[in-house]
């Protein structure tokens, strides 16, 4: 039997979270999925649930997912090797057909059958469907050949908007193509960054692996893009973090209020992040934003 002081904590935690529901209904919000949340079943189902509540209180969510350990778990069982430079898989033809193939296949099936079960009508889709994703090629400071790697050139959000008008929560895999049908692969987190803006979202939420952005031990709660740029220069922002917050920034300039880095390792992460005053990972901000 729960004890009445642990149902008045639900109760108080419930009233707290409606004056966000209000605030957040009908807007949209991106959620870039990824790490080793992917890899915990019991994880994506608590993503899952989190999303398909969020949408029933009236917020439209998009998710934008990596997927880089089942590419290099299938590259390794096909005998394919890989060379990164600067971070970035080299991409040629054959390898970019497997990362077609994870990426639009496999791993985004696996959480539209996910957000399905939770309750939520969940539909697939790469950037290539309906040219969503208009890529170009990445070049290397050393002038390295990447092959098929790429970045965002434009977002047509037409397809992505229709979807979420008939209350589908589009899940996308990070490929785009080129002007001359080129395939290309591309970062997730990259791709969040250039989606939310040109969806108008309000929200742009990163789940990671750690808590947020961290200082050493301590967690930094709160940034504003100039506080972003002095801990990147100091290099207290590094590795894996740097897209993310790359892209943060980008999106902070197309118009999103706010974006999030939070440890989707946490149990219903989502929910805490968004529908609490506390919060539990990083929000940057631009200095003048109050809520």
């Amino acid at each position: 039997m729960v004890k009445k002081n642990n149902l008045d904590y639900r109760a108080q935690v419930l009233a707290e979270a409606l004056p966000y529901i209000q605030k957040f209904h009908g807007e949209k919000i991106v959620i870039k999925f990824g790490g080793s949340v992917m890899q915990n079943e019991d994880l994506k189902h608590s993503v899952a649930d989190d999303i398909v509540l969020l949408q029933y209180v009236g917020f439209k969510p998009l998710v934008v997912h990596g997927g880089g350990p089942e590419i290099a778990a299938t590259l390794e069982k096909m005998g394919i090797s890989s060379r990164f430079v600067e971070g970035k898989r080299v991409t040629d033809a054959e390898t970019m057909d497997v990362v077609e193939m994870v990426l639009a296949g496999r791993v985004n099936k696996d959480i539209v059958e996910h957000i399905s079960r939770a309750g939520a009508r969940a539909i697939g889709l790469s950037g290539k469907d309906g040219q969503m994703l208009k890529a170009c090629p990445v070049a290397s400071r050393d002038s390295d050949d990447l092959g098929q790697v790429g970045e965002v050139e434009s977002v047509n959000p037409l397809p992505l908007e229709l979807l979420e008008e008939k209350s589908y929560v589009p899940v996308i895999a990070p490929i785009g193509v080129g002007d001359d049908g080129t395939t290309y692969n591309m970062n997730a987190d990259a791709v969040a960054g250039s989606l939310a803006p040109a969806l108008s979202a309000r929200r742009l939420i990163f789940l990671t692996d750690v808590k947020g952005i961290m200082d050493g031990e301590k967690l930094l709660s709160s940034l504003t893009p100039q506080e972003v740029e002095q801990y990147r220069q100091d290099g207290t922002i590094k590795g894996g973090m740097l897209p993310k917050v790359e892209a943060a920034v980008e999106a902070l300039q197309g118009g999103v209020e706010k974006t999030h880095i939070i440890d989707g390792n946490r149990p219903h992460a989502l929910l805490l992040e968004l529908l609490t005053d506390e919060g539990i990972g990083t929000q940057i901000m631009e200095a003048s934003e109050d809520g």
